[in-house]
C-alpha cells in the first residue's frame, strides 16, 4: 500500500504543490485547510506522516501538533514561513519529527517526508525488539518488560512522552505544556509527584533498574542504555 501524507496548510496553491510532489513520488495524499478536521479526521483514517503548516488561520501547528502526541506518535514535519530558531526548537521539542520553511522545493519536502518515514520506521523496528517498553495508543497501555503497568491518566501521558524520545531531558514545563490541558493550573511539585509515582510503579516490576533520570535543576529523561 501507498504511505498515506495529511497536508494540512491553509494556501491551496501550496497544497497543489504539495500534492504533486509526493504523489509523482508514489505517496497517497488528503489535505485539510484548517486544524480542527485533524484529530476527528485521525481517529477514523490513520495516516502515515502529517505536514503540519504552523500558521493555521484557526489554531497553532504548535498547539494542533502537542493535541496529536497526547494520543499518537504519527510523524510529523512542520511548514512555516516562520524562519526563528526558537519555532524550530519549540516544534521540534514538543515533538516534530522534521521543519522546513517556505519558500522550499517540493523535490526537498518529498525527500524530507522519505528520510523521515525511514528513520522513524527503522526506529519503530528496532523498540519492537529492543525497549522494554511497550506502548498500546488504542487501549491507552504501557507494558514494561511485559507486564502492564497500571497508571493515571497523566502518568500514562508522560511515560509515553519520555519513551518516544529516550534521552530527552524535558523540563518540568515541558511536561505541564505536553500533558496538562491547562498547564497554568498546575505547579511544578505536580510532575515531580507523578514521576515518583511512576518510579514506583516501574521498580515494583524491576527493583533493579531505575529507568527515570533526574537531571538537577533541568528536569528528567528516559535513560538510552535500556
Amino acid at each position: 500500500m501507498k504511505p498515506k501524507i495529511l497536508i494540512v496548510e491553509d494556501e491551496p496553491a501550496i497544497v497543489d504543490n504539495i500534492h504533486y510532489a509526493l504523489e509523482t513520488e508514489g505517496f497517497e495524499t488528503i489535505s485539510v485547510f484548517s486544524g480542527s478536521p485533524v484529530i476527528p479526521l485521525l481517529a477514523k483514517e490513520p495516516v502515515d506522516l502529517i505536514i503540519l503548516d504552523i500558521g493555521l488561520p484557526d489554531m497553532s501547528g504548535l498547539e494542533l501538533c502537542k493535541e496529536i502526541r497526547k494520543s499518537l506518535s504519527t510523524p510529523i514535519i512542520f511548514l512555516t514561513a516562520r524562519t526563528e530558531e526558537i519555532d524550530r526548537v519549540v516544534g521540534l521539542e514538543i515533538g516534530g519529527d522534521d521543519y522546513i520553511s517556505k519558500p522550499f522545493s517540493p523535490k526537498e519536502l518529498a525527500a524530507r517526508v522519505k528520510a523521515v518515514l525511514r528513520r522513524t520506521q527503522n526506529a519503530a523496528r528496532s523498540e519492537l525488539s529492543t525497549q522494554v517498553f511497550q506502548v498500546n495508543e488504542s487501549k491507552r497501555q504501557i507494558s514494561y518488560y511485559g507486564e502492564v503497568l497500571d497508571l493515571s491518566r497523566y502518568e500514562y501521558d508522560i511515560l509515553k512522552t519520555f519513551i518516544r524520545r529516550p534521552g530527552h531531558v524535558y523540563s518540568r514545563d515541558q511536561l505541564m505544556e505536553l500533558v496538562w490541558a491547562e498547564p497554568d493550573m498546575s505547579l511544578d511539585r505536580t510532575v515531580d509527584a507523578h514521576i515518583k509515582n511512576i518510579r514506583a510503579k516501574l521498580k515494583a516490576i524491576n527493583p533493579e533498574k531505575d529507568p527515570i533520570v533526574t537531571h538537577r535543576s533541568m528536569g528528567y529523561s528516559l535513560r538510552e542504555d535500556l
